[in-house]
């Protein structure tokens, strides 16, 4: 049964004013209607209420919880999601924190705990914008849902690129849970559970709840070099790296009654574990491959490792039913964050002026840790919303509130006293007032106008007490800063047939001023002016195969005026802020969905990003490293010139793959799936290198499991293939280079109730 674009909006208010939070990424059809050989209907949040996604004038791309959990075997983190779907890159030079969004080629390579993202990330309802937040372990999920192209008017701040918006699974009047227990590579241990139900007629509640461990999988052998070096187990335990323990939690509190409903969210998150294993001299001289010798379970440190991030958050979602079909929607969110991160960035152990040194050339050793000793965001929205026949309007405020404080050590032994110290304390206040509407000027046509004013300020100290190199302390220096823009909106939708809906989309999105002060040593507090960025669209959303499969696709182009870059250390030592005056971008994303057989599904997505800075005044300063530069020297000494080249972190090409196949048997069925994802080579910098690249990337996952009504056991597997590639560089010290994680392999069982 094919229903028309009123009578599922219709459909869809009733639900929500009935109390279905739920919201599941996936509905049956009428049963008379069922047929094994044809696609069900996929509903989607990506404008604040329950749509079809073949009738979303956007591109959107949704994946439920039960592929999530199947991608996300072994203890995968949030980055799991990275090229599962069409140009979305997820990455991180801290390990499980601080994931770096990139869509359609946008993010930020920033590594400072203020930094903001041109891509935001919604988990709930609340935005989570410090990117310590971001990192939130991924359990008990309903759906996740990447909306490309700025997002402007609806949703929360910092959305330029777009949106990762994650839905867990939400309490209902039905009983039902599951346990999970799996074991893995590396002594990977993990649990995972949840239990839901009704309370009562109208109180129901669910609780979630995650425990992942894994052990050392990189030896640390410093002493193998000089013995004099095994001193580093004082401060780094058994010396070794890459071993974890995690938990979070999630309770969660539903009250559906005739004209009010509410939702009530309370989660936490504790991590025990090593920062990111930073390789020192891994890079062979005027290539980009690795030094004969390499072993990616091997280094060699002299400094210390560890991480440590706690998090707790609530949130409330309110919502009343009014005359006229006009609803009232209030969300309120509270997260807080504590984070400490120490790592031994030279990769490597002693240096040029001392007696042993390694591996390779260490020009000066690098030891530093940041942290957040205090943090707090407060947001609230209030939404007004009503349907008629001729259109659905929705229109409201938005607040957000945050304080930050961050510190920086620097560590120059082998003990836990640090010889530098620098903080910063950054305060953030802004608001916005949004509508949008969807006129219905035909059954077959629909046009959305939305409209979005933001302002922001932020106030922001930075200071010195303890020079790292014997100074005298700097004293605080503040940076203040406000700006307001206008953002938003227009599409326009139209449905061909019942297989075949186009539309085309206009957008503007704005990004607020960044400030970073990475002081500790010796560089100077910089600020990036606001960003906007203007982005056209077009794309058809189409049913073929009668029913039994569905193809998305989309041409996009954008333009981003005075985009937030990070000029990485380099040479100078000096990580800083800068604006290219512009930057382009275009390509097309493709998502296939197919039912080969009835007991076979394939998802298939492709997408081609290209990105250019035109900026022929914007220079940075290269490699401190003896790297082999490929752009032409700048006007400035010491500096050359990034006009024309492609952004950081941005493949041109992307795909993925995922095939399911089910083999049904008496009393269950076998379940086969295996999962591929595809990028092409990546530069790591704002400038460009023979040594700093990343080479294309395949990584492919595997499941087999049989399964029941009740319980399911399963044998995975990820990077099956053992692929063994540089991710990421640091480009100061010497030609270092971060790696992507080994294969593993393991076992899970799991209980339905």
């Amino acid at each position: 049964m094919k229903l028309n674009k009123k009578q599922l909006l219709k459909i869809s208010i009733s639900m929500a004013l009935a109390g279905s939070f739920a919201a599941p990424a996936v509905y049956a059809q009428d049963e008379e209607q069922k047929d094994d050989s044809i696609l069900e209907e996929v509903i989607v949040t990506a404008q604040k209420t329950e749509q079809n996604l073949q009738e979303v004038p956007m591109s959107v791309t949704a994946v439920d919880g039960d592929i999530m959990d199947e991608i996300r075997s072994g203890g995968s983190d949030i980055r799991f999601i990275s090229g599962r779907v069409p140009s979305l890159i997820v990455e991180s030079d801290f390990g499980r924190v601080f994931p770096r969004f990139y869509i359609r080629g946008l993010g930020n390579t920033d590594f400072d705990l203020n930094a903001s993202q041109p891509v935001s990330l919604i988990y709930d309802d609340i935005v989570m914008e410090n990117p310590m937040l971001k990192g939130f372990p991924v359990f008990d999920m309903d759906r996740v849902e990447t909306l490309r192209g700025p997002q402007g008017t609806l949703f929360g701040r910092n959305t330029p690129a777009g949106i990762v918006k994650f839905d867990s699974v939400k309490p209902s009047q039905d009983m039902n849970g599951y346990a999970k227990i799996g074991f893995g590579s590396f002594r990977q241990t993990s649990f995972e559970g949840a239990i839901g139900g009704a309370l009562n007629d109208n109180w129901s509640a669910r609780v979630s709840y995650l425990h992942d461990q894994r052990a050392d999988w990189v030896r640390n052998e410093p002493g193998l070099v000089d013995p004099s070096l095994a001193l580093v187990n004082n401060i780094n335990g058994d010396g070794d790296l890459e071993a974890y323990t995690e938990d979070a939690y999630r309770v969660q509190v539903a009250y559906e009654g005739d004209t009010f409903n509410a939702l009530f969210n309370l989660h936490g998150r504790d991590l025990d574990g090593t920062a990111r294993v930073f390789r020192a001299n891994i890079i062979q001289p005027g290539t980009n491959d690795f030094v004969p010798g390499y072993d990616r379970r091997v280094v060699s440190y002299d400094g210390g490792n560890a991480q440590n991030v706690k998090s707790m958050g609530w949130s409330a979602k309110l919502e009343w039913d009014l005359d006229n079909d006009m609803t009232v929607t209030s969300i309120t969110g509270y997260e807080t964050v504590e984070a400490y991160s120490r790592g031994d960035v030279d990769g490597g152990y002693g240096a040029s002026f001392l007696p042993w040194m390694g591996p390779g050339f260490i020009p000066f050793p690098a030891q530093t840790a940041d942290g957040i000793p205090d943090h707090n965001q407060t947001t609230q929205e209030f939404r007004l919303s009503q349907a008629s026949d001729s259109m659905f309007w929705q229109a409201g405020v938005f607040y957000f509130d945050e304080h930050l404080e961050v510190e920086s050590f620097n560590y120059s032994d082998l003990t836990d006293v640090h010889t530098g110290y620098a903080n910063q304390v950054q305060d953030t206040t802004a608001y916005a007032l949004f509508g949008q509407a969807d006129f219905y000027l035909s059954d077959e046509t629909t046009l959305t106008v939305g409209v979005r004013w933001s302002d922001e300020s932020k106030d922001y100290t930075a200071a010195v007490p303890l020079h790292p190199f014997g100074g005298d302390p700097v004293p605080p220096s503040s940076v203040n800063t406000s700006d307001g823009n206008f953002s938003g909106n227009i599409s326009i939708a139209h449905v061909i047939d019942d297989e075949t809906n186009i539309y085309a989309r206009l957008a503007r999105g704005f990004r607020a001023p960044s400030i970073q002060g990475r002081v500790l040593f010796g560089g100077a507090i910089t600020v990036a002016d606001s960003e906007t960025v203007t982005s056209i669209e077009a794309g058809f959303k189409k049913e073929l195969w009668e029913g039994r499969a569905r193809l998305n696709s989309a041409l996009f182009y954008y333009q981003m005026n005075n985009q937030q870059l990070t000029a990485g250390s380099g040479s100078a030592n000096v990580n800083q802020l800068v604006n290219a005056d512009k930057t382009v971008g275009y390509g097309f994303e493709s998502d296939l969905t197919a039912k080969l057989a009835p007991n076979t599904l394939l998802t298939l997505g492709l997408s081609y990003n290209h990105t250019e800075i035109q900026d022929a005044n914007l220079t940075v300063s290269p490699c401190g490293s003896n790297c082999t530069v490929l752009d032409p020297a700048g006007a400035i000494e010491g500096t050359v010139s990034i006009d024309g080249n492609s952004l950081p972190r941005a493949p041109r090409w992307m795909s993925n793959l995922i095939l399911k196949h089910i083999i049904p048997l008496d009393g269950g069925d076998i379940v086969l799936s295996t999962d591929w994802a595809y990028r092409s080579s990546i530069n790591f910098f704002l400038y460009e290198s023979k040594e700093f690249r990343g080479d294309p990337l395949l990584e492919g996952g595997l499941r087999i499991a049989y399964e029941t009504e009740k319980w399911a056991a399963g044998f995975y597997g990820r990077n099956i293939t053992d692929q063994d590639k540089l991710i990421a560089a640091i480009d100061f010290n010497n030609l270092e280079g971060i790696v992507n994680d080994p294969r593993i392999w393991g076992v899970d069982f799991q209980y339905n109730f």
